[in-house]
């Protein structure tokens, strides 16, 4: 529970920015997406006959999570869903926190991606709510750049909780200092998209502000349940996730892919694991 504590607390900045953003539909959308993810376990672990776990806090850390990475346009009946998908389906068949083998939230937002495709768009500007493209929706499509102070303190359009780097970044610290995130992990996301985006000559600080980078680097990847339990294994799976990210912005189909990122590598975490512990000494 302690460790949630600190999720929701380094969170907080962000969320509290959200709603200053985008008023009402993100009061909305956080209000949903923690209720539908705290009620479908609680109503999970009851028709299952198994203990009401509800007060550790991760259900509500999942809802919030997932909240902030939405599009403020989102419908709320999407919301809703993907919280109950990611609770049900991405956590609890798997046995509850601790054995689940992807972060619930980013599973929950991928099963919104292709249960309601379309539904994230339009992509509203902050404050006045106008239609507006994301910055790595403008540089796909015009090569322009958004000014790096913009991202970094969150005047652009995006998902909820991911359009300020700052407010971010204080939140990761605190993780990180308080060890509640794992430094090895964004440290290697942060490195593969450094390496990539210097070898193709581009502006290593708009991918690095951009987009849902530094949310998921930081605050979804570093999962303790689902990702690797090596130090060797964390830097493989972070910077795994770096190159997935950077390679998808660069030549994917669509303009990110932090979801798919962290979500494919969750799979390889059981050969991660395998193949990164150290081996016993034999006699």
């Amino acid at each position: 529970m302690k460790m949630m504590k600190g999720m929701l607390i380094a969170l907080a900045p962000a969320a509290l920015f959200s709603i200053y953003s985008y008023r009402l539909s993100a009061v909305l959308l956080i209000a949903v997406s923690i209720a539908a993810a705290v009620g479908s376990e609680a109503i999970y672990q009851y028709l299952a006959k198994k203990p009401l776990k509800i007060k550790d806090l991760s259900a509500v850390v999942t809802g919030l999570l997932l909240a902030l990475t939405l599009s403020p346009s989102l419908p709320l009946y999407a919301a809703g869903a993907g919280a109950v998908f990611g609770i049900v389906i991405g956590k609890q068949v798997f046995g509850g926190y601790g054995k689940n083998i992807f972060n619930p939230a980013l599973f929950g937002r991928l099963f919104i991606i292709y249960a309601f495709p379309g539904t994230m768009s339009p992509w509203l500007a902050p404050v006045d709510l106008s239609t507006t493209a994301t910055p790595l929706q403008i540089i796909r499509s015009e090569g322009t750049l958004t000014p790096l102070s913009d991202l970094f303190l969150g005047t652009i359009p995006g998902s909820l909780g991911e359009t300020s780097a700052l407010l971010l970044l204080l939140g990761a610290g605190y993780l990180i200092y308080n060890r509640f995130a794992n430094w090895r992990i964004p440290l290697s996301v942060i490195a593969a998209v450094v390496l990539v985006s210097l070898i193709t000559g581009q502006n290593v600080l708009f991918h690095l502000f951009s987009g849902s980078l530094i949310i998921g680097a930081f605050y979804m990847a570093t999962d303790p349940v689902s990702s690797p339990k090596t130090q060797l294994g964390r830097y493989i799976f972070g910077f795994g996730v770096g190159l997935i990210i950077i390679s998808m912005r660069l030549w994917g189909w669509l303009p990110e892919g932090t979801t798919f990122a962290i979500i494919g590598m969750n799979l390889l975490v059981p050969l991660i694991n395998r193949y990164t512990r150290p081996k016993s000494k034999t006699a």
